[in-house]
C-alpha cells in the first residue's frame, strides 16, 4: 500500500510494517516521533541492512525474543536496498506481534523490488519522502520563530533558509542558535546570521563543496587545511555535497532534452542565484551522469562510515574529498 507521511495514523491498525524512501532524512525522523512515540530507547532496536545479512540469524532471535520489561518492540532498519527483501518477506510471513517495523531507505527507483512489494502487498506500507521546497522550510522556520516570539526580517529568512541547504535538520539547527541567542535580549542583525549560520567565522561547508565540485584543488586544500570542523560540521558537509549533486543530477538530466546549458540553468527550478551560475555551468561541464550517481552513493556509505567512527570523521571526510579531486585533468 502506498501512503503520505501525514496519513500513516490510518494505516497503524492495519500494519506493523513501514517502507520510508527518500532524501528527506528530517521529515523521517519528524514522522517517527510523531506517529511512534509511545517508543522509547529501551524498546527501540536499531539495525543496518549490512548487520542483518551478516547476522541474520542473531537478528531473528531478538526480534522473536521478549525481555520482561518489553510488550512492543520498533525496530528501525537502516540503509535498506532489495538485498533486504527476502529477509523482510520472511519475517512478514510469520505474522509477528507487537513489534513494529521501519525501514529506511534512501532514493529507491521505479524498479526496485523492495518498492514493488511494500506499493503491491496489502501487509505493508509506502511512504515516499520527497524534499522539502523553500516555501516548506520558510513555512517550519515562521512557525518555529513565532512560538519562541522571535521576529526576523524576510531577508534575513530567506538567508537562514537558504544556508539550510534544503535540509529541515540543518533548518532547525540554524533557528536553536538564533533562539540561543535572543535569549539574551540581543537584536538580530545580518551580521549575526552570517556568523550564526556559518561553520565557522571564515569557512563554509558551501564553499567547500562548491571548489571540490569544480575541481578546483589548492583551493580545496586550503580550505581543509585551515579548518578544523567538528562531527556536526561533517554531516553538514555531507549534506551539503548530496544537495548539490542531486541539482547537478537534475540539471545533467535536462540537459539530455535542451542540449544548451545556459537556457538549462536559467529555467531551473528552485532557481539558481545568477553568482552561483558560473560554477554551475563549470561543475556540469566537470561531471557526468554516471559519476554523479556514483558520487552520491558515496556519499551514503561515508555518512555511514563517520556515525560509526565519530573519532576519526575528520580523516574520513578528508580522504573522501582528496579522491574525488585527484586524479583529474581539468586546470587548476
Amino acid at each position: 500500500m502506498i501512503s503520505k507521511h501525514f496519513e500513516i495514523g490510518k494505516f497503524k491498525e492495519e500494519t506493523n510494517f513501514f517502507l520510508f524512501y527518500g532524501e528527506n532524512e528530517g521529515l523521517k525522523l519528524e514522522t517517527i516521533e510523531t506517529h511512534f512515540k509511545n517508543f522509547n530507547k529501551k524498546n527501540t532496536h536499531r539495525y543496518t541492512e549490512k548487520e542483518i545479512i551478516a547476522n541474520k540469524e542473531i537478528f531473528f532471535e531478538s526480534i522473536y525474543s521478549k525481555s520482561f520489561f518489553e510488550n512492543e518492540k520498533l525496530i528501525l532498519i537502516s540503509d535498506v536496498t532489495d538485498k533486504t527483501l527476502n529477509i523482510i518477506e520472511e519475517v512478514i510471513e510469520t505474522k509477528i506481534e507487537d513489534e513494529v517495523f521501519i525501514l529506511l531507505a534512501k532514493r529507491l527507483e521505479k524498479k526496485s523490488k523492495i518498492r514493488n512489494f511494500f506499493e503491491k502487498d496489502e501487509r505493508t506500507l509506502i511512504i515516499p519522502f520527497y524534499e522539502d521546497t523553500s516555501q516548506t522550510l520558510v513555512t517550519i522556520a515562521r512557525k518555529i520563530l513565532n512560538e519562541n516570539k522571535i521576529n526576523l526580517s524576510q531577508e534575513n529568512l530567506n538567508l537562514i533558509v537558504e544556508r539550510a541547504q534544503g535540509d529541515r535538520i540543518n533548518l532547525k539547527n540554524e533557528l536553536q542558535k538564533i533562539i540561543s541567542l535572543s535569549q539574551n535580549n540581543k537584536k538580530m542583525e545580518l551580521e549575526d546570521i552570517l556568523k550564526l549560520t556559518n561553520l565557522s567565522e571564515n569557512y563554509s561547508a558551501g564553499e567547500l563543496v562548491d571548489n571540490c565540485l569544480s575541481k578546483n584543488k589548492k583551493r580545496t586544500l586550503n580550505i581543509l587545511n585551515e579548518n578544523i570542523p567538528s562531527g556536526e560540521d561533517n554531516i553538514l558537509i555531507l549534506r551539503t555535497f548530496l544537495i548539490k549533486l542531486k541539482r547537478l543530477r537534475k540539471l545533467r538530466l535536462s540537459l539530455k532534452e535542451n542540449n544548451n546549458i545556459d537556457q538549462v540553468i536559467n529555467s531551473f527550478k528552485p532557481p539558481i542565484f545568477w553568482k552561483d551560475k558560473n560554477i554551475i555551468k563549470q561543475q556540469i561541464e566537470i561531471w557526468e551522469l554516471n559519476d554523479i550517481e556514483s558520487f552520491i552513493q558515496d556519499l551514503n556509505n561515508t555518512e555511514t562510515l563517520i556515525k560509526r567512527n565519530p573519532q576519526i570523521s575528520n580523516q574520513i571526510i578528508n580522504n573522501m574529498i582528496l579522491d574525488k579531486i585527484e586524479n583529474t585533468n581539468i586546470q587548476i
